[in-house]
């Protein structure tokens, strides 16, 4: 999930609910287990006609954690995921993502040159961004009978910003809110699956440029962004798969940091007018399967609520998340905890603390996922003191294993969603699907444009 929602007040934040310490620390024992379970699984290849889907150790986690949650009334009692501990795990999504981030902050820093060189595409591809989830879900939104709730639904992937731009302008329980909550839903509890399986199948058929579809990936969500570019990086070479990872963060920075103003600016009022336009087309003669909800708005209300999580206990989760990176660096790739593997993931964290900090001093007015990237690429640029230095010992930590984390806490936590995502119904998923593959591919497909680069 994306950190640029801070952007935006809204008044429809909920109540903050107490999670006991005890809680918290079964919450984390179960993401311990989950974490070693994914990486002991591993990658794992399956030939789908020309190309091949590669699920990952972060795809697992996902699972794992989900059918936890869902499971979870009849588990015994340790086991048991009460909602407050799910929206708990929903909580601890910012401090996981804060570490992938630095990771991928330490790397864009040393290929800032690199990036740089791509010219124009890293710019041009937002535009496939914002504008491929409007173009790919529409149409069909229309053409399955969903009336304005298709403006929510397709106007952007649907994040934390979204959700304030469409109840600011519209209400949550309006047609467009409630679509926009049905994206919301979708994307939490299906998009990293879905985006990662589409992503690996995507890069598998060779016909993009690995770093094209790097951009691609950077949809402006945390957990997305890693769940396609490790697919991504999972089919290249070492060397490109750091490159993957470094397109990926740097697309999904600017994703994130500008995103809520394009679509607010632009996606929105453009996707309004192409419903005026298509609608009397595609759905003049369409009943309005979105009808039966209206009746029964509360149908749609999101099960969320917040749980306040204190600067000491996000220090410890970083501690811990990052000790849990380690475990899957040791399993997955190798690498072995050693003292030069620790302190590597000590300046990750201290890259957290210090973005963190900058976020508070100058009064949270940046979301904290820039101000982390920024120091993260400040400590190895070239020409920064000790860069290289820096660089080789986060260099030991691999991207993904810093992912299985991220994506073990968005699966415990997505169950609370199910009840209010099966009233949706299945058009909207449908429509969510599509929206989601046309901000991946619409940013591909205008990267592989501007790049001019032989493909991969």
């Amino acid at each position: 999930m994306t950190m640029a929602g801070e952007l935006f007040a809204t008044n429809t934040r909920p109540v903050a609910q107490p999670v006991s310490g005890g809680g918290k620390l079964t919450l984390f024992l179960l993401a311990l287990v989950i974490v070693v379970i994914a990486e002991a699984i591993g990658n794992v290849s399956i030939p789908v006609g020309a190309g091949k889907i590669v699920l990952l150790p972060l795809l697992w986690a996902l699972l794992l954690g989900g059918a936890l949650g869902l499971m979870s009334p009849r588990l015994p009692a340790p086991l048991r995921l009460s909602g407050a501990l799910q929206n708990a795990a929903g909580a601890y999504l910012q401090p996981a993502l804060l570490i992938f981030i630095a990771k991928l902050g330490l790397l864009v820093g040393g290929s800032l040159p690199k990036i740089l060189a791509s010219g124009w595409a890293l710019a041009f591809q937002e535009f496939g961004h914002f504008f491929g989830t409007m173009v790919f879900g529409l149409p069909v939104a229309l053409l399955l009978g969903i009336k304005r709730e298709a403006i929510g639904a397709t106007f952007s992937v649907g994040r934390e910003p979204s959700l304030a731009i469409i109840g600011e302008r519209y209400g949550m329980d309006s047609p467009e809110g409630r679509g926009v909550l049905a994206e919301y839903l979708t994307g939490t509890v299906f998009g990293a699956v879905f985006i990662a399986l589409l992503a690996g199948l995507i890069a598998s058929l060779k016909i993009f440029n690995p770093l094209a579809l790097a951009m691609g990936a950077g949809v402006g969500s945390g957990s997305m962004m890693a769940a396609a570019s490790g697919a991504i990086a999972a089919q290249q070479t070492p060397e490109v798969a750091r490159d993957v990872a470094t397109f990926a963060a740097a697309s999904n920075l600017v994703t994130t940091t500008i995103g809520t103003y394009f679509t607010l600016f632009l996606s929105l009022p453009f996707t309004i007018w192409a419903y005026g336009k298509l609608e009397p087309i595609l759905g003049r003669n369409r009943p309005d399967a979105a009808r039966p909800a209206a009746a029964e708005p509360e149908a749609a209300t999101p099960a969320h609520q917040e749980v306040r999580i204190g600067l000491a206990e996000t220090v410890l989760a970083w501690i811990l998340i990052g000790a849990y990176g380690l475990i899957g660096n040791w399993l997955t790739y190798g690498v072995v905890p050693d003292a030069p593997a620790v302190a590597g993931m000590a300046i990750i964290v201290g890259t957290v603390l210090a973005g963190w900090s900058l976020y508070r001093l100058l009064g949270r007015r940046l979301p904290a996922v820039l101000w982390v990237s920024i120091i993260g690429m400040a400590l190895t640029y070239p020409g920064t003191p000790y860069a290289a230095e820096i660089a080789a010992l986060t260099g030991k930590l691999n991207f993904l294993a810093l992912a299985t984390p991220i994506l073990t806490f968005a699966g415990l936590s997505v169950a609370k969603d199910v009840p209010a995502f099966r009233r949706l119904g299945w058009r909207i998923v449908v429509v969510s699907f599509l929206a989601n593959a046309g901000t991946f591919l619409g940013a591909v497909l205008i990267a592989q444009v501007f790049m001019h680069a032989p493909l991969g």
